[in-house]
């Protein structure tokens, strides 16, 4: 029997779900060890921004993923403020039930299509031959100056 392959964006996807999980587990290591803190912070800055944003149904053009991957982080800690705020408002905040929560919900947002991205599509700024026809081009011109003396003054 023929197991089916798991596509690239399959692999992607279950990484970035697995990732939080990945980040739990190594809460147990001691306190202070990079072997702790690396994952946690790459987990909780990057991850559920990713999750929701590349996840792209038609894909991404090579400059957009940078677009996408820095906007990644913004998001991520918005994501992360918001559930940290959350669970200190209804007292029940802990390192654990953080990351526990922030681990479902990369995982479950993972599994969905990402945000819509715009610019991901098509180019920030049309080229020339790119305008719909039948429009005028406005050309702004920009005032002229005159050149200073060595000696300053006006």
């Amino acid at each position: 029997m023929a197991h089916p392959r798991l596509t690239p964006r399959v692999q992607r996807r279950a990484a970035l779900a697995a990732s939080g999980w990945l980040a739990l587990a190594a809460t147990a290591f001691p306190g202070g060890s990079p072997v702790r803190w690396i994952p946690v912070l790459a987990f909780v800055v990057l991850a559920p921004g990713l999750a929701l944003l590349l996840p792209q149904p038609l894909g991404l053009r090579p400059g957009a993923r940078l677009e996408a991957l820095a906007l990644a982080a913004p998001v991520s800690l918005s994501v992360a403020t918001l559930v940290a705020t959350t669970l200190f408002l209804t007292k029940s905040f802990s390192l654990t039930v953080f990351l526990v929560v922030l681990a479902l919900f990369v995982s479950v947002v993972a599994t969905l299509p990402g945000v819509p991205l715009p610019a991901a599509t098509r180019g920030a700024v049309e080229r020339d031959g790119a305008r719909p026809s039948g429009t005028r081009t406005l050309r702004i011109r920009s005032p002229r100056f005159r050149e200073r003396g060595t000696g300053g003054g006006g």
